[in-house]
């Protein structure tokens, strides 16, 4: 079995191709390693490979091995990725650089009080549900645009991009068109999408960054 440095490898070669491919720049997609449900000690060989975006589903998971590896690797930039309580709101904003699950205006609330009172500003996403699936977390497509003019106007959050998991069984690259579509219209530049499946087909739609994690550590 390849290990998850050679994975990497493959990975950022991948990468680097759907770029070539769809004319864009080296470089302009970014990788996030999903590293939930992984200890630290399987996560290092991938940080000492120069690996630095990370992302993870549960803010109380990524407290019991994120804070000793950051004050090891500072310059790590780590995402949440997974569904935001309102509750963790005030401890993923101490943690997490990044966090793209901003779906409704209770967490917008919570963010923004928690930004104020910490003086830390993660860059803000707000999770789109593509495929309006009432199980999961998103704001529908319809209301996007609405709702990124609420973080802004309401909350005084900086909104920097959308970000989406399309259904399972379905063909990805329409959700993936409509998140770049509404990205285009809110003025965000920023699109998180794709991920161990289909992060190369992402690429080819506009994706910024990727979320791959058992392509680089193996199922969970």
């Amino acid at each position: 079995m390849e290990s998850s440095v050679e994975q990497l490898t493959l990975v950022k070669h991948k990468i680097g191709a759907a770029e070539r491919e769809a004319n864009r720049p080296d470089g302009s997609a970014t990788l996030v390693a999903v590293s939930k449900t992984f200890d630290a000690e399987h996560i290092r060989p991938v940080i000492e490979a120069g690996q630095r975006a990370f992302g993870e589903n549960r803010v109380q998971e990524a407290q019991g091995k994120w804070p000793e590896l950051k004050a090891e690797f500072p310059d790590i930039e780590l995402h949440l990725i997974g569904p935001l309580q309102s509750n963790k709101a005030k401890e993923a904003v101490a943690l997490f650089d990044v966090i793209e699950t901003v779906d409704r205006e209770k967490i917008a609330a919570e963010l923004a009080k928690e930004i104020e009172r910490q003086g830390r500003s993660p860059k803000l996403y707000v999770q789109v549900n593509t495929g309006s699936e009432p199980q999961k977390a998103g704001i529908e497509p319809r209301e996007a645009m609405a709702f990124v003019k609420r973080c802004r106007e309401v909350h005084h959050l900086a909104i920097e991009g959308l970000m989406c998991i399309p259904p399972a069984d379905e063909n990805p690259g329409p959700h993936f068109a409509l998140l770049e579509k509404l990205a285009r219209e809110a003025g965000l530049e920023k699109l998180s999408m794709g991920m161990s499946g289909d992060y190369e087909l992402a690429v080819a739609f506009g994706a910024t960054s990727v979320r791959v994690g058992s392509a680089i550590f193996g199922s969970r």
